[in-house]
């Protein structure tokens, strides 16, 4: 069988033909070359066509890719070499006369144009790329990137004579090189995503951190400004408290001196005869006297639910069942606007919460509010309070489970 490829005796590449073994000697100084009987594989991938040489690139092509179906055409091409090398004498000669020919943007694949422009490289920069490394691959075209990135018309697009328009050079680096290339420009993609996620969690996490903070304060003020009302509230009940039992002392110091009186018995002490001062008159708290709290609240409310139908138990602790799974329908789907909506004519509303003296005044403590048009209690979802729910339902639970809720 006649030699049908030119074999690098240094590295064990094959080649199609002269031109491309003086080119691969001119890259690689290699120039230990014989002829052979093994052809150059044509490897087309049945998803794209693209054509691979060898083995390696067609693996490169489906790690890239995922295109695992590949048509093995090498006999088709396979033709014997011609060992005899082109003579420059051979070319036309040059017309001094000829008009300058008209310079054009060369063709390459807008495909990978588009995927190169993805990376963040610029239109010109993957023209230039792709045309450079002859159009072939996106491993090719980003490899001549790597080399050539410090070149001061890396940026420019390129230009052609026109006859020269779908004739791209050929590429300069060897399959081992592109393949190092590629592998160097991918880590350093991946480093640099890295970092940019790496940078945008920290500020997610300082963001979270900045609103946690603010709601520990909230919540640290609102626990100190209850604090204040509640140690308020005790102070009026205690001084109101100690003016009853003033009044009720002289009422009683009073009577006695009189009965004593109308006995014809002397005063047990002189000051006891002098004139009673008048009463004085209770000053009222300038707090109202009422449940500081939301709990307190809610349980003075259920309170007055259940004296207002002492008659009805069963009827009232239907209410308070109802009332818990509102409650607890908000708290475990508080995105759901159903669950945060009730129509106040529902009959069944009406029946077991409406109808009752105390139970829609219980939904407003929850947070619940009655819409413009009277229809619906709504309790809108940025005022949706976990902490009041939860305490409702405490409450709730323990007004069902407690016989004795509300008796005293």
């Amino acid at each position: 069988m006649s030699g049908v490829s030119l074999k690098c005796g240094d590295c064990g590449t094959l080649l199609k033909s002269v031109e491309e073994a003086q080119e691969h000697a001119e890259l690689t100084s290699h120039s230990n070359f014989s002829e052979s009987t093994e052809p150059v594989l044509n490897l087309v991938c049945s998803s794209c066509g693209k054509p691979c040489r060898s083995k390696t690139e067609s693996d490169l092509h489906t790690k890239r890719t995922g295109h695992t179906e590949f048509t093995d055409k090498t006999s088709e091409v396979t033709k014997p070499i011609n060992l005899e090398s082109p003579h420059s004498s051979n070319s036309a000669p040059m017309d001094v006369d000829a008009q300058p020919e008209e310079m054009v943007v060369p063709e390459v694949d807008q495909t990978l144009v588009q995927e190169l422009e993805g990376m963040g490289f610029s239109t010109a920069r993957a023209t230039r790329a792709l045309h450079c490394s002859g159009n072939s691959s996106l491993e090719s075209a980003v490899n001549w990137i790597v080399e050539h990135e410090n070149d001061a018309d890396i940026d420019q697009m390129p230009m052609v004579p026109a006859s020269c328009k779908n004739e791209p050079p050929k590429p300069s680096l060897t399959e081992e090189e592109k393949k190092a290339k590629f592998l160097e420009l991918r880590e350093r993609a991946r480093k640099k995503k890295e970092e940019e996620e790496r940078r945008t969690e920290r500020e997610k996490e300082k963001e979270r951190i900045r609103i946690g903070k603010e709601l520990l304060e909230a919540k640290r003020i609102e626990e100190d400004n209850e604090r204040k009302r509640l140690i308020a509230f005790r102070k009026a009940e205690k001084d109101e408290e100690k003016r009853a039992l003033e009044k009720i002392r002289k009422r009683l110091e009073e009577d006695k001196a009189e009965r004593r009186r109308k006995l014809g018995l002397p005063p047990e002490d002189p000051a006891a005869a002098k004139p009673s001062e008048p009463a004085v008159e209770e000053k009222k708290s300038v707090l109202p006297i009422k449940p500081v709290t939301k709990a307190e609240q809610m349980r003075e409310c259920l309170r007055s639910l259940k004296k207002n139908h002492k008659d009805e138990d069963a009827r009232v602790k239907k209410a308070f069942q109802t009332l818990f799974t509102y409650a607890g329908n908000v708290v475990k789907n508080p995105d759901e606007e159903k669950f945060r909506k009730i129509r106040l004519s529902n009959q069944a509303f009406q029946d077991r919460v409406g109808g009752l003296k105390g139970g829609i005044e219980f939904l407003e403590l929850c947070g619940f509010g009655k819409t413009e048009d009277g229809e619906f209690l709504f309790i809108p979802r940025e005022k949706v309070d976990i902490a009041v729910l939860n305490s409702a339902g405490k409450e709730l639970q323990s007004a069902i489970e407690n016989p004795h809720f509300g008796v005293l």
